[in-house]
């Protein structure tokens, strides 16, 4: 069981404040790369946590933190000109340290880690900038470690997507990451998560940039 040098009323407070610490900025390529859209597959919440922030460490004011490796993921939202999108919803979810989601279906009631949240929510700053403290993915079944993402703008979904972690051997056989041919692109959803400095318990940092297909003036 990991816990964070951060409590969970920090983070959250200040989790853009403190996200570009936790993460390695990306380099700026000349020609962005569009995110590409994955599927949401079957096990989206179909009944939503009490808590929905984006620190699914800790629910609500709990003392006992999920089991697993925690992970601070944190990026920024930008459609294809590179131009920030501000109160853009982010949403989150994937499996626990045992691989089980927080959808009734999701795998067996028995295992599933009753600390951990789950699925998280928020929304970008005017930056564009959003962040999460939760669990380093973990595979399940036939697939490989991943984070399903959605973006919503004015109440609207515009991108589905999932996150993956680099140097990871499954990927290579993973049937929903493999869909994406292009090299490039399929290259976007795959980011390193690495250790985080002067963390005593083992902790990572990821960055996952999401680049939106339109423009505001669409």
């Amino acid at each position: 069981m990991y816990l964070s040098h951060l409590s969970r009323r920090s983070f959250v407070s200040s989790s853009i404040k403190v996200a570009p610490f936790f993460c390695v900025p990306g380099l700026m390529a000349e020609t962005l790369t569009l995110t590409p859209r994955q599927t949401e597959g079957p096990f989206y919440p179909d009944k939503m946590p009490l808590d929905t922030d984006n620190d699914l460490i800790i629910i609500n004011d709990s003392l006992t933190p999920a089991v697993g490796t925690v992970a601070y993921l944190s990026g920024k939202v930008t459609d294809i000109k590179g131009n920030a999108q501000r109160n853009a919803l982010v949403e989150i979810w994937q499996v626990d340290n045992h691989g089980i989601y927080l959808h009734s279906r999701g795998g067996s009631r028995e295992k599933l880690d009753s600390n951990f949240q789950g699925y998280g929510r928020f929304l970008t700053d005017s930056k564009g900038r959003y962040s999460f403290r939760t669990l380093k993915p973990s595979p399940y079944g036939g697939r490989t470690p991943h984070i399903h993402m959605a973006v919503s703008t004015e109440g609207k979904r515009v991108l589905t997507t999932q996150c993956y972690v680099k140097n990871e051997p499954r990927n290579q056989k993973d049937f929903i990451l493999q869909r994406v041919k292009d090299t490039k692109a399929r290259d976007s959803l795959v980011v390193p998560f690495n250790p985080l400095k002067d963390s005593k318990v083992g902790e990572v940092s990821a960055r996952f940039d999401i680049v939106l297909g339109f423009t505001p003036t669409d």
